[in-house]
Parts: structure tokens; sequence; C-alpha cells
């Protein structure tokens, strides 16, 4: 079984952490790591290495793997046709007071970077700042609050898939998948 999981690295001012080779979207929610600000995404498949800067950072780290992810904040098993290709798309999402986010064709992992959101789902919790969430292909288990909130998600698609229909998302970064 795949799994899409998000991780979330807190990196001390100078730190560096080096990440084995894996399928990945790295996103800097606060500070700066290697060549990223905040609100920058990168996207690749090899080795790679995280250098915080002076103040540190909070880097979000999306991976698809074939293994149960150990110290993930939100991951989502998915069943992938060995046949097909496959992208991971990184998406910032702003939603309106009350709004909910597009379904999408595929299974996301997503982070709220501001605002909250309200899961709709049978425990109904609230979502706040750095809380996470996943949620299966056409689900559609969130809501922002009466604030609006502000998104990073990532949505494992087929690799010709185009963009949830109605939604403003703006495509950070995409990482064909390598199994």
């Amino acid at each position: 079984m795949t799994t899409l999981a998000l991780y979330e690295d807190l990196l001390r001012p100078g730190e560096v952490r080096a990440l084995a080779a894996a399928s990945r979207i790295l996103f800097v929610a606060s500070g700066t790591a290697s060549s990223l600000g905040p609100d920058e995404a990168w996207s690749g498949d090899a080795d790679a290495r995280l250098d915080a800067g002076r103040e540190g950072a909070t880097v979000l780290r999306w991976e698809v793997t074939d293994w149960e992810p150990d110290g993930a904040k939100a991951a989502e098993r998915v069943e992938l046709d060995p046949w097909s290709d496959y992208v991971m798309r990184c998406e910032r999402v702003e939603l309106a007071p009350g709004s909910s986010p597009a379904t999408q064709a595929g299974p996301s992992v997503g982070c709220v970077l501001a605002g909250a959101l309200r899961s709709e789902d049978e425990e109904g919790r609230g979502l706040s700042v750095l809380d996470a969430w996943s949620e299966g292909a056409h689900a559609g288990r969130t809501a922002a609050s009466d604030l609006g909130a502000t998104l990073v998600r990532v949505v494992l698609l087929p690799a010709d898939s185009g963009p949830a229909d109605g939604e403003q998302a703006i495509v950070l970064a995409e990482q064909r998948v390598r199994l």
C-alpha cells in the first residue's frame, strides 16, 4: 500500500537535515531553509539537504512512500495503478469565511496556514494554524471558519489532471511520483 504523508520539520537556527531520496515536496511555513523563503515550495525525488537560516525554519514535507509513515502529522493511504503515471501537486488555497475547498480527483493531505477550518467528519473537530488533515479523493470534509482560512495541501493525481473546477488554488510545486 502506498501512503501520502505530511511531516513537520522544526529546524533550529543553522541546523542541517539530510533527507534520503523520496518523491517529496517541501514548503517553508516560516523562516528560511536552503534557498527557500516563507511560503515557497520545492519538489524533487533525489537526496536532499535542508539548511536552516539564522532564525531557523518550519518546513512542511510531503512524501509518497511504500511504508507506514512514522511520526507523520497526517497521512492518507492510497491505491495506485502501477501502470499509470501520477504527480504530487502542492497548492495554496485562500478560503472565504464558511467556504469549502473544492473536492479533488485524488487524495490530499493539507495543513492550515492561517485562519481556521472545521472538519465535517463525525468528530467535527476544529483545525487551527499548523494543524493537518487528510482526505480521500472527492471527500470534501473541511470548511473554513467564520474568519476564513489559508491552507497548503498536496494532492496525489493522475499525471494528466488539471486544477479542481471552480477553485482558485495557486500551484506552488509539482513532482512526478516515483515508486
